[in-house]
């Protein structure tokens, strides 16, 4: 069994902050995997529970506001005796533009408060899905930036990402994590290191190009013959031939 919990806070007042894609992550993972019953009640979570790819999972929104997140998270945890290795967390990203995503396991908090407070409950060594919102620029506009709404023009890129998380979920569920990566890379439009080194193709010579453009124009230039008094001095001069 594992449990993928997405992180943010409760409550619509926060229902379109950037600091909620977590929730909003779990949400689009529940509505498109028909195995999933109800959202329920539970360990002061909002709680659903499924399969994905044959493997059970519980799908857990912490309803402590973020700062407490690690509660409900290490109360579920407890409960099924499941230890961080079973536990997959996805939460917002400063450090990440926009529609990327990335995957560690373990390491540090990166100033995430959700994120503390789940190592202190949990311990470090669970996975990590890294959801970018971008960074605002200078420090003393992230609080209001993270607790923000997403704006109109953002809503493009965040429904294509979240609707590939929930269709590649299978991916991260049996720990394929460069593979789920990849599907979301590409889908989001990012380059494939793979083919981006593909070897140019040879230039042509300078003069290449001009003098096919020239050879073509003689081949296909209709001929000219003079007439008049020019015609009649050549004649005389050269001869007509017949």
């Amino acid at each position: 069994m594992l449990i993928v919990a997405g992180l943010g806070n409760p409550g619509t007042k926060y229902a379109n902050n950037r600091h909620n894609i977590g929730f909003m992550a779990a949400d689009e993972i529940v509505r498109r995997h028909s195995s999933f019953g109800p959202w329920q009640k539970k360990f002061n979570a909002e709680i659903a529970e499924g399969r994905i790819g044959g493997e059970k999972v519980l799908v857990i929104k912490p309803q402590t506001f973020m700062n407490n997140s690690g509660q409900a998270v290490g109360e579920a945890l407890r409960f099924y005796k499941l230890g961080p290795d079973s536990l997959i967390v996805l939460y917002d990203e400063l450090d990440l533009p926009p529609g990327k995503l990335r995957i560690k396991t373990g390491g540090g908090s990166g100033g995430h408060n959700g994120i503390k407070s789940i190592d202190a409950h949990c311990g470090k060594d669970y996975r990590r899905v890294r959801i970018g919102i971008g960074h605002p620029g200078a420090k003393e506009r992230v609080h209001a930036h993270v607790l923000g709404d997403f704006a109109k023009a953002d809503r493009g890129w965040i429904d294509r990402l979240l609707t590939e998380i929930a269709d590649n979920a299978e991916l991260l569920v049996k720990g394929d994590d460069s593979g789920f990566m990849n599907r979301i890379a590409l889908a989001m439009g990012e380059t494939d290191m793979a083919t981006a080194r593909k070897k140019p193709a040879p230039a042509k010579p300078a003069g290449a190009k001009k003098q096919s453009h020239v050879r073509q124009a003689r081949q296909h230039a209709p001929e000219v013959k003079p007439t008049g008094p020019m015609a009649d001095m050549l004649n005389k001069l050269f001869g007509k031939k017949d």
